[in-house]
């Protein structure tokens, strides 16, 4: 697929393996890795993060490739199950950072042409990740503005 915001090709990324089997050699109790979950969220982990921690460190020294082969659920269905999803989604979230620091750039660099660009860039996907999410994960009254960043980043790095 093409990208969004340039004219070149995107690059090809690998895939899963085909068979949806668990490796013998990765925890299969799936009450504990939800219990871990739960545990990271509480920690302030963000899902991405949760699902990374348990690849590299595990549940009791056994690492955990894919939640959802254990559990049968994904890392924000087990978050949503105990209450704990975030208010904002997270690839929002990051995007929303990835502008605060943007302008931030801009207000000490006023002729910074190419981050400039950047920031229109940053904050046009913002605002179509709002439009998608906007009713189910998002207020029906929600719209993005650069003040509104920066309180949610704030509130999330707390």
């Amino acid at each position: 697929m093409a990208r969004m915001h340039t004219r070149r090709r995107g690059s090809s990324s690998s895939d899963r393996p085909a068979n949806e089997e668990q490796p013998e050699w990765s925890h299969d109790d799936a009450d504990a890795v939800e219990e871990r979950v739960v545990e990271l969220a509480e920690k302030g982990l963000s899902s991405s993060e949760i699902g990374i921690e348990l690849r590299d460190n595990g549940v009791d020294g056994e690492p955990v490739p894919d939640v959802k082969l254990v559990t049968g659920k994904k890392i924000t269905e087990i978050l949503e199950d105990n209450d704990l999803e975030p208010r904002y989604p997270e690839d929002l979230v990051n995007l929303m950072e990835k502008a605060v620091r943007l302008n931030r750039h801009m207000d000490e660099n006023q002729t910074d042409a190419s981050n400039k660009r950047a920031l229109q860039n940053v904050e046009s996907k913002i605002r179509r990740l709002v439009d998608y999410y906007r009713g189910d994960e998002l207020p029906e009254d929600f719209k993005y503005e650069p003040e509104q960043a920066s309180r949610v980043v704030e509130r999330q790095n707390q």
